[in-house]
């Protein structure tokens, strides 16, 4: 392999990335038989275009998209700043590289669109496209929805990458484009399968490790320019990343097998098994390249040597293209079938119904959520991290905050993955018990706990400005337009309080227990908003606004009465939320769906005031807390003052407004 070659072209490290990618897919695709039309006499055929143009769109999504995650990651992450704090030139030149990969990534989107419908209809092209065809497939079916929102981000990245001068347009532009990845997930193989809440989870888990990981390394493969100690610096913190996605793609990777897998035996006896163990060759071949990386390269490139990095980034992203080869025919092969067959229920929810609810099926019927499950440890293991580094260098850190830490992360898995999970979609007033868990219980223990005040310790300061580290991102989310904008008191408030009227009033419930894309956000936004409005009125982290305690008060007794009334409300109501749900489901015992539903709002009323007692003693406690030590404050002023024999600042003003009362009333009565 010619290094001077590619330095000079490294246009063509890119090309034979495609090359690859392109030519291990039409193999396995020719291997596996999804490339030769299944023709049945008596049935339409869409033709070989199809059969070839489709996948090879595909092909165009997944390069288009592990490039512009990568080009992104790159200016966002790896690559120095300005002296200004701006954009480099290096970060220049790989945000516009992003915004074409985007482009092209849009476009082959819009390729597969056309060609998916198609290939659904099982006619020529010449008979299936239109334009009105096309559009009612890409707003009204839940598969063309998938793909026209996902190339709707990788527009959006294109656009905001094109445009943008400075971090936070790339950064803006990054968000994009992993969202764009994820839409697609929630069709194929894994949508289809049994359990798929547990298959998507999984694929989700898979998929976004894996693009981070093979875009920050073609990124940083095709990198011709900047100093050697750039790259090092470079290197050295995209490392642990890689790590980090290299566990989440293989165990993922392997659950995500399993779930669509009937037996083991299927692995190595049938064509989807043998693709996917050609699959994990490749990404275990592409781990040695980066174990090579760690103990061989990245030592050479620090003594000024770009070769031998050069030389395994460049096999590995080749390894990786394979992979990508390999993952684009896996989509195109069948997956085993199972000899039962699938009921209505088990369509509807992912499983079979459950028996009647119980402590003992509340505690033992654990349905894993592996994304969730995978998230949580994650922010455990941080924040650990943090307080063994803060007792590492000599530094105290309180016990029961790291018990709170570790508290609120045990709820949050109990609520997405016990048999609450379980049972969330078939009882709503179980579902009401996760809604109070996530959006209030764990909020709770999660902002008591201080984990941006630890991090703020914990997190070393950058040693170059034009390399800013973790902790000055930390303060520059902490002091943004957005954070300062969703810690407005009202802003807090109407977010936490009318979400949820929205979600219930309407047709959005009925949505997160259809769809399971819905579900995961109906999570996050259970979660978010309610740590952003406990933060506002409990957290002991510094925030972008001081907020006096008496209107934290406040915020905390509107917020009680409006909970209050929607569990009244839900109690009260003889309307049945989200019933067409509740009648395909057809839940053989316990009680009728509306007698459920007044229960859930009984649970809301009652239960749901518990944690804002909590609320209202931690406020009042801090609000005592800071009272004495502002009297602290202004004794020691008071010392000072008297010491140096002057008159103390505060306590003159204060005498000099009393002394002012007392001539503006004597001028009153006379």
């Amino acid at each position: 392999m010619n290094l001077e070659v590619i330095r000079r072209r490294p246009v063509l490290v890119p090309a034979a990335t495609v090359l690859v990618a392109a030519g291990v897919g039409a193999a396995l695709l020719w291997w596996g038989g999804a490339a030769v039309p299944q023709t049945v006499p008596g049935l339409p055929d869409p033709g070989p275009a199809t059969a070839w143009l489709l996948p090879t769109a595909r092909l165009g999504m997944r390069v288009g998209a592990v490039a512009t995650v990568g080009l992104l990651l790159a200016v966002v992450l790896l690559s120095p700043r300005s002296d200004e704090g701006g954009l480099s030139a290096l970060g220049y030149r790989r945000l516009r590289a992003a915004a074409w990969s985007a482009g092209v990534w849009a476009a082959s989107t819009g390729v597969a669109v056309c060609y998916t419908l198609v290939d659904l209809f099982g006619l020529p092209a010449s008979q299936v496209l239109s334009a009105r065809a096309v559009l009612n497939f890409a707003l009204t079916i839940p598969l063309g929805q998938a793909l026209t929102l996902g190339g709707a981000f990788a527009l959006l990245a294109a656009v905001v990458a094109a445009m943008s001068l400075r971090p936070a347009g790339a950064t803006v532009a990054l968000l994009a484009a992993l969202a764009g990845v994820v839409p697609p997930v929630f069709t194929g193989h894994a949508a289809a399968a049994d359990n798929h809440q547990l298959a998507v989870s999984g694929l989700l888990l898979h998929v976004l490790p894996a693009t981070v990981w093979a875009g920050g390394l073609f990124a940083l493969a095709v990198t011709r320019r900047g100093s050697t100690a750039d790259l090092t610096r470079a290197v050295r913190r995209f490392s642990p990343l890689a790590l980090a996605c290299l566990v989440a793609v293989a165990a993922s990777g392997l659950l995500s097998t399993a779930v669509r897998l009937t037996t083991p035996a299927d692995l190595v006896g049938t064509r989807y098994g043998q693709l996917a163990l050609v699959k994990m060759a490749a990404l275990g071949a592409v781990a040695v390249a980066g174990l090579l990386h760690r103990r061989w390269a990245i030592g050479a490139l620090a003594g000024g040597d770009r070769r031998p990095f050069l030389r395994v980034a460049v096999v590995e992203t080749l390894l990786f293209a394979a992979a990508v080869g390999a993952a684009v025919a896996l989509s195109r092969t069948p997956a085993p079938v199972g000899e039962g067959e699938e009921d209505a229920v088990t369509a509807l929810l992912g499983f079979p119904m459950p028996p009647p609810l119980s402590v003992e099926t509340a505690t033992t019927a654990w349905m894993p959520e592996p994304l969730i499950i995978a998230a949580t440890l994650a922010a455990a293991g941080l924040y650990l991290a943090g307080v063994w580094r803060l007792r590492r260098r000599g530094d105290a850190w309180p016990p029961a905050r790291t018990a709170l830490w570790l508290a609120g992360c045990a709820v949050i898995v109990v609520a997405t993955s016990s048999g609450l999970a379980r049972y969330g979609a078939v009882l709503f007033s179980v579902h009401m018990v996760q809604h109070l868990l996530l959006m209030m219980v764990a909020p709770i223990l999660l902002v008591l706990a201080g984990p941006v005040t630890l991090g703020l310790r914990a997190l070393p300061p950058s040693t170059d400005p034009r390399w800013p580290g973790p902790r000055e991102w930390l303060q520059a989310a902490l002091h943004s337009r957005v954070s300062q904008l969703v810690t407005h008191p009202v802003a807090a408030l109407t977010l936490y309080v009318t979400s949820l009227y929205v979600l219930y009033f309407t047709g959005l419930y009925e949505l997160a227990v259809r769809s399971h894309a819905a579900h995961l956000a109906m999570i996050v936004h259970f979660l978010g908003v309610g740590y952003l409005f406990f933060w506002v009125v409990i957290g002991i982290d510094p925030a972008p606004r001081r907020i006096p305690h008496p209107l934290k008060l406040v915020l905390v007794l509107i917020s009680m009465v409006l909970h209050a009334f929607l569990g009244v409300a839900l109690m009260q109501s003889t309307t049945l939320l989200a019933a067409d749900w509740w009648t395909a489901l057809a839940r053989p015992w316990g009680p009728t769906p509306l007698e459920d539903q007044r229960a859930a709002g009984g649970i809301a009323w009652s239960f749901g005031e518990l944690p804002t007692v909590v609320v209202l003693g931690a406020l009042m406690l801090q609000w005592m807390r800071a009272d004495q030590r502002e009297a602290r404050r202004r004794d020691r002023a008071a010392d000072r003052a008297a010491a140096e024999g002057r008159e103390d600042d505060e306590l003159a003003a204060y005498n000099r407004m009393l002394a002012d009362l007392a001539e503006r009333d004597r001028q009153v009565r006379t």
